[in-house]
């Protein structure tokens, strides 16, 4: 049985230790398909609640919002804060509970370049001078990071282990209008070519059961998204949570959520096609709570994965 080469064995062979993103949310981050640059209200999938900041979040930050014009920013040394006191918290409990000993800082929620760059370089450099941090893992928008933010990555990547996580979601441009998505593919495929030719790792999104897709457009988006030369990547599944636009198209029976049969044959036949030195951060998603409405497989991770190795086993590998 051949093990499948995931990032955490990627980042142990590289550092020799133990090493564990810690996620980050800073408040007053959002994201251009919500605040209106491109678009409004998100793709069709989001619900912009549950990117809110962690229950750490300070007061004052409620309703502040940056963008890449934003001139001023008179709540950095709030956010900075912020981000210590959740390294802090994160951190200490991965040492304890997974024995971790070395940390990427990710920024997870929404769109963590889209702000100024004085912003951006101030929250990358205190994320990399905390303890025992190796490098950053970056989420953001293709359509939302400069040519001066990807420089700078650039230059920090010479000696830290730098990430950008683009959401490539689709090839089809079709099925990015259908979820407002905002941008379309050229967009995402020019920035992840950049980003690879600055030297920095990319990690792709891609969401498997989007609106009107059959399983050979999936696995056509993973077999560009492997050309475009991501170093990384993480496989979803679509599922549906309450307070969204796909939410209310499935209430009115205009979306069937994909199977979970059909989402293993997918996955499986993705991760075949794709190349050896690619690693896998996910292979599925999932949410335990009563915001899921469907479908109902993707409550249990435990279960998923289960049967997640099941079907590999079918084939040779394991997870």
């Amino acid at each position: 049985m051949k093990q499948i080469y995931t990032y955490g064995s990627y980042l142990r062979e590289k550092f020799g230790a133990k090493v564990y993103k810690v996620g980050i949310n800073i408040s007053g981050f959002t994201c251009p398909n919500i605040d209106g640059t491109v678009a409004k209200g998100g793709c069709t999938f989001c619900e912009n609640d549950s990117f809110s900041a962690s229950r750490d979040e300070v007061q004052e930050l409620k309703g502040f919002h940056l963008n890449l014009d934003s001139k001023e920013n008179l709540f950095l040394e709030k956010q900075l804060l912020q981000l210590e006191q959740q390294f802090s918290a994160i951190s200490k409990y991965q040492r304890s509970k997974y024995g971790a000993q070395k940390f990427l800082v990710y920024f997870q929620s929404f769109t963590n370049t889209y702000a100024p760059f004085e912003t951006l370089k101030a929250l990358y450099e205190k994320a990399l001078s905390l303890d025992d941090v190796v490098g950053l893992s970056i989420g953001t928008r293709s359509d939302s990071i400069t040519h001066e933010t990807l420089a700078y990555l650039s230059k920090l990547a010479k000696t830290k282990e730098i990430w950008i996580e683009f959401g490539i979601q689709s090839v089809y441009d079709i099925t990015l209008d259908k979820i407002n998505r905002g941008h379309d593919s050229a967009n995402v495929k020019e920035w992840i070519l950049k980003s690879k030719e600055a030297g920095v790792n990319v990690c792709g999104h891609l969401i498997f059961g989007l609106p009107g897709e059959t399983q050979e457009m999936m696995l056509e988006t993973s077999k560009q998204a492997y050309q475009w030369g991501i170093n990384s990547v993480k496989y979803h599944p679509l599922y549906i949570v309450k307070r969204t636009a796909l939410a209310n198209e499935y209430s009115r029976g205009e979306f069937k959520p994909i199977g979970e049969e059909l989402y293993l044959d997918t996955l499986i036949k993705s991760i075949l096609m794709k190349p050896e030195n690619v690693t896998i951060q996910r292979v599925t998603a999932g949410i335990n709570n009563d915001s899921l409405l469907a479908p109902q497989w993707c409550r249990d991770k435990n279960e998923q994965i289960k049967h997640i190795n099941k079907a590999l086993k079918k084939v040779g590998l394991k997870y």
